[in-house]
């Protein structure tokens, strides 16, 4: 990502984006934090908010007619905050005078022709920022001195001009100024300001000024001032300081002076759930301390943090994706030096749902994808991301565990079986009764039994992720490229995405097709759908699973974030792996959003679910239950070792009972009569350490001799490293039976461990 690529990323991010009062407002009042510090009654803080932006602050909190009301949110849900009314309270609070701090003199002088509001606003702004100014007038502030409404306490409009003076504002009697005279100024200053609604400029024979600079056909003379409410008159002034200071800098009139005045703020702010609340009617000497509380409290605070919201990552970034983009940026540019981002972007599920929430489209998925991948190809990514989970792929795509067979007695396929590694993992007897329905039902059934390739893919090794493509093209191929029959949403996307030429259906739609089995007649259940977010921009599929199961008798029941707008189980982009601790509380979340019986259609989603706390069925626990269950929605999830377990087993068993091929011979550590602690089994399923690992160490152990004593227990300790992880096995030994009582790993080498 070059910078070009991060700007257009931040663009898309509209959380930074004022809300609609502060942009409608011509002055850019802050509205939002002052809302917030008025309803905590900080009057102090909140008067700072009103004097950092208000050239005036004393006069224009008193006078405000509140333009920012017409935008307010909060109108549509009770009516919009009165915020004139609340800046009139906060001046009165406030007795301390402003304090204002010019910046260093630069050297630049400015003549200001009239002390209107627009030539006040315009001196307070050029003084404060280290410019001299000399303003001629016969008495700054006439017209608001002498205004019938809303006029000012005795006092305020002097203190205003006292305080314009202590800045360094040179005040000057009136001067009739000519065109002439206008250009004998502009040779002794460096810029000239005209409040037009003080001085009358009919002499000076211009055209009118520029609308985005006030500037005229004298170069350096600007005319400010508008007909109209007070604030529009400072805002005309405000206009004129920067058009001066511009000039007088030789920088652009015009760049970047789309957002001066009034704009349309971007900022997306949902009110789904913003109950109404009448506004605190005003009385005739203004709000009381309560009052003004309340009034601000009504305040919603608009932003938009949509994704935020419903993403259990990105909320404990504690951030959201525009200063994530930032972060990654920084994190890919790095030379030398730590990566702090490595772990924000190995932890976003790639689930979409930003993307799908976000007004600007803004996709965390893509930016975290391509971060990984640059990551892999830089040599930048952890080793232990995403290890655990690649090396669980080429397992079950390994010997052990693939398969791929046209139906018993036939040489080529019609359709194909993919049941998905997960599902095999969690319930192989539940694949064997599928394929057993199928084959009975579609004579061309052959069955494919493999990792689609996800796990590399969403760690960014695309190396990876193509040779395992490769392979599942070449069995595919070989078995006469039939339909393939997918019973994961995850497989079945991205084998569509890989073989673009293959006609992939759902098992679903096909068991539709082809008639349910007779277990699955009249389930009169009440089910809450869960959908796997792989199936978020699949509607036909997700319709195929619920239309499925109202077929058997289901009642369904849909939750609030569910079809395109679905949240994660904690399992996707690898989060379980590479955050094991987030992926759980992402887990948690969604289970607790889930209420009664759940179904899902996705094998992983349902045992991380269950693992969170939810009673959560696969849609092929309801179709093909298994009798010595009972209640399947309690059905126990395995181990990592376990699911390994499974997906050779049921490898064998296939072999063994339809093709009656023998199966592999036992690995030699499979041989050990080893037995676990229950606290082993925990920290080894928390460390994924799986039991074949430590099977191995122990075989390396006895068959080297090498291992080492703990003088306070007396067991034994053997270490040893079969792949890029060293592991360790805390272990009794006893006439050539194995108790282990713990187990960790780590990738440092251990000087004359074996390699």
């Amino acid at each position: 990502m070059d910078q070009a690529g991060l700007r257009k990323l931040e663009a898309q991010c509209v959380q930074e984006e004022p809300p609609s009062c502060t942009a409608e407002c011509p002055l850019h009042v802050d509205a939002r934090t002052f809302c917030t510090l008025m309803n905590e009654g900080n009057w102090s803080k909140a008067w700072g908010i009103l004097t950092r932006t208000l050239p005036l602050p004393g006069v224009l909190s008193r006078l405000c007619h509140g333009p920012c009301m017409d935008a307010c949110l909060r109108s549509k849900k009770g009516g919009a905050i009165n915020l004139p009314a609340l800046e009139r309270f906060c001046a009165v609070q406030v007795t301390k005078p402003v304090r204002s701090i010019p910046m260093p003199a630069k050297g630049k002088r400015v003549c200001v022709l009239g002390g209107g509001l627009a030539g006040l606003s315009a001196a307070s702004d050029l003084v404060r920022k280290g410019i001299k100014v000399v303003l001629h007038s016969s008495k700054p502030g006439l017209e608001l001195a002498e205004a019938d409404s809303s006029p000012l306490p005795s006092g305020i409009l002097e203190s205003e001009l006292e305080r314009l003076a202590k800045l360094g504002v040179d005040f000057q009697p009136a001067i009739n100024v000519s065109r002439a005279e206008c250009e004998s100024l502009l040779e002794e200053f460096d810029a000239v300001v005209i409040d037009r609604t003080e001085q009358d400029i009919a002499p000076l024979n211009l055209d009118e000024p520029d609308a985005v600079t006030l500037g005229t056909s004298l170069p350096g003379l600007f005319i400010a001032g508008v007909e109209g409410e007070p604030i529009f008159q400072a805002a005309s002034g405000r206009k004129a300081a920067l058009s001066s200071e511009r000039f007088m800098q030789g920088a652009s009139m015009v760049a970047g002076r789309d957002r001066e005045g009034s704009y349309e703020s971007l900022l997306h702010t949902n009110l789904d759930g913003v109950a109404p609340v009448d506004p605190v009617a005003v009385p005739e000497d203004g709000y009381d301390v309560e009052q003004a509380k309340a009034e601000a409290g009504r305040c919603i605070h608009c932003e938009c943090l949509e994704c935020v919201k419903h993403c259990e990552y990105l909320e404990q970034f504690g951030s959201y994706p525009k200063v994530y983009a930032r972060q990654i940026y920084n994190n890919q540019t790095i030379v030398m030096g730590t990566r702090m981002a490595n772990s924000l972007i190995n932890s976003c599920t790639l689930c979409g749902l930003c993307e799908t929430l976000c007004p600007g489209d803004f996709s965390m998925e893509d930016l975290c994808l391509h971060a990984r991948r640059d990551l892999v190809e830089q040599g930048h990514m952890p080793q232990s991301a995403h290890e655990f989970a690649l090396r669980d792929m080429n397992f079950a795509n390994g010997p052990d565990c693939s398969l791929a067979r046209s139906a018993p007695g036939t040489k080529a396929s019609t359709h194909l079986f993919f049941p998905g590694c997960q599902l095999t993992a969690s319930r192989p007897d539940a694949v064997r009764s599928v394929y057993d329905h199928l084959r009975h039902n579609i004579p061309g059934m052959g069955i494919m039994l493999r990792c689609c390739g996800a796990p590399a893919e969403w760690s960014g090794q695309v190396s990876e992720y193509d040779r395992a493509i490769s392979e599942l093209r070449s069995q595919w191929e070989s078995l006469g490229q039939p339909e393939i029959v997918c019973a994961c949403p995850t497989c079945q996307g991205m084998i569509r995405s890989a073989l673009p030429g293959a006609s992939v259906s759902s098992l679903w739609q096909v068991l539709q097709d082809t008639g349910l089995p007779e277990s699955a007649k009249n389930v009169g259940m009440e089910l809450t759908v869960h959908d796997p977010c792989t199936a978020r921009h699949e509607p036909e599929l997700r319709q195929q699973a619920r239309t499925m199961l109202e077929s058997v008798g289901a009642q369904l029941n849909e939750v609030e974030m569910s079809g395109e707008l679905t949240e994660c189980c904690g399992f996707g982009g690898l989060l379980a792996e590479a955050n094991p601790k987030l992926g759980s509380d992402v887990a948690k979340r969604r289970a607790d959003a889930l209420s009664g019986e759940v179904v899902t259609y996705c094998a992983m989603c349902r045992d991380m679910l269950s693992k969170g706390g939810a009673r959560i069925s696969h849609v092929l626990d309801i179709l093909f239950p298994d009798a010595a269950v009972g209640d399947m929605a309690a059905r126990p999830v395995p181990g990592y070792s376990r699911r390994r377990e499974n997906r050779a087993h049921l490898r064998e068993e296939l072999l063994r009972d339809l093709w009656q091929e023998p199966g592999a011979p036992p690995k030699p550590y499979d041989e050990l009569a080893v037995s676990f602690s229950d606290a082993a089994l925990s920290v080894m399923e928390e460390r994924r350490i799986l039991e074949s690992d430590v099977r191995k160490t122990l075989l390396h152990s006895r068959d080297t001799g090498q291992r080492l004593v703990h003088k306070e227990t007396g067991r034994l300790r053997a270490t040893y490293r079969p792949v890029a992880v060293t592991y360790w096995v805390e272990f009794e030994e006893k006439d050539g039976e194995y108790f282990v009582h713990n187990a960790w790993c780590h990738r440092m080498r251990v000087a004359g461990g074996a390699a």
